[in-house]
């Protein structure tokens, strides 16, 4: 599959086994297993405020709902917009691939404004506080299926760990920025964790959510530059689309830390 001389050859099939017809993909199931536990974990989270069950099943309902759209679109527009525009029918062929970061992000903002005006009655940001600790796990799993799937990875390099996706025609070690990232969702989840159950950093909306964009969108920032550009037309770019969409997450980020820490804490009663 890969050994390690001064880099790594790496080759996996993104299947996961073939059984006829049936051939599962890391990508999926890794995509999957990380809303699962994302779910127990916010579940968790959510009983520990005694917050009523329907608004779990709904909110969770709402996410994957808003991500798969919100990816989907952010990709169509943000990357592929020449193509899609032509080929209308490939929009909603999700199994084609083509997902977005971004856009995920953006559909998942809105939901949560929704689902906080139909169901919760609180602040949008008193949601995402508590939805952003399981997601940054969630974003861990779906960069290790893009791993699986050799895709989205960065520029040639002379590092020992970079590695040689021969499944891609590539002959030259490139970063693995796939690994990169995971490993940034990875801290930021473990530190958000930490602040959420053993602070009072809750009971300060949008913190937390504040805290979740600048880590996150922060390190995309930094890791586009030596990643590849996954359109043709970014070569023109002096930054790349990934770092011109990162830019509002980060600074808006900035602003709800801002906002947050020069507001009183608030403490909410138990529905």
């Amino acid at each position: 599959m890969f050994q390690i001389l001064n880099f790594i050859q790496w080759n996996v099939q993104p299947e996961i086994f073939s059984l006829g017809s049936f051939a599962p993909r890391w990508y999926g199931v890794l995509f999957a297993a990380g809303f699962l536990i994302g779910y127990y974990i916010g579940e968790k989270m959510l009983k520990s405020e005694n917050v009523s069950t329907k608004w779990i099943d709904s909110l969770f309902f709402y996410i994957i709902i808003a991500t798969i759209l919100g990816a989907r679109l952010g990709h169509v527009f943000f990357y592929g917009w020449d193509y899609y525009s032509q080929h209308p029918g490939e929009i909603l062929k999700v199994w084609h691939g083509g997902l977005a970061s971004h856009g995920g992000a953006l559909g998942i903002f809105l939901a949560l404004i929704i689902h906080s005006k139909l169901i919760t009655k609180r602040t949008v940001f008193w949601t995402l506080d508590r939805i952003v600790v399981p997601t940054a796990l969630v974003a861990a799993f779906i960069r290790t299926g893009n791993l699986m799937n050799s895709e989205i990875y960065g520029v040639e390099t002379s590092l020992p760990w970079g590695f040689v996706f021969e499944r891609n025609g590539e002959t030259v070690p490139k970063h693995p920025t796939q690994i990169y990232e995971a490993l940034v969702y990875l801290g930021t989840f473990a530190w958000l964790s930490y602040l959420y159950w053993k602070t009072s950093i809750k009971n300060r909306p949008g913190l937390i959510t504040g805290i979740f964009f600048v880590l996150i969108f922060f390190s995309r920032f930094l890791i586009e530059f030596i990643k590849e550009d996954q359109e043709a037309f970014e070569a023109t770019m002096s930054l790349n689309m990934g770092q011109w969409l990162s830019i509002p997450f980060v600074v808006g980020g900035f602003y709800l830390i801002y906002r947050a820490l020069t507001k009183p804490e608030q403490v909410f009663k138990n529905k």
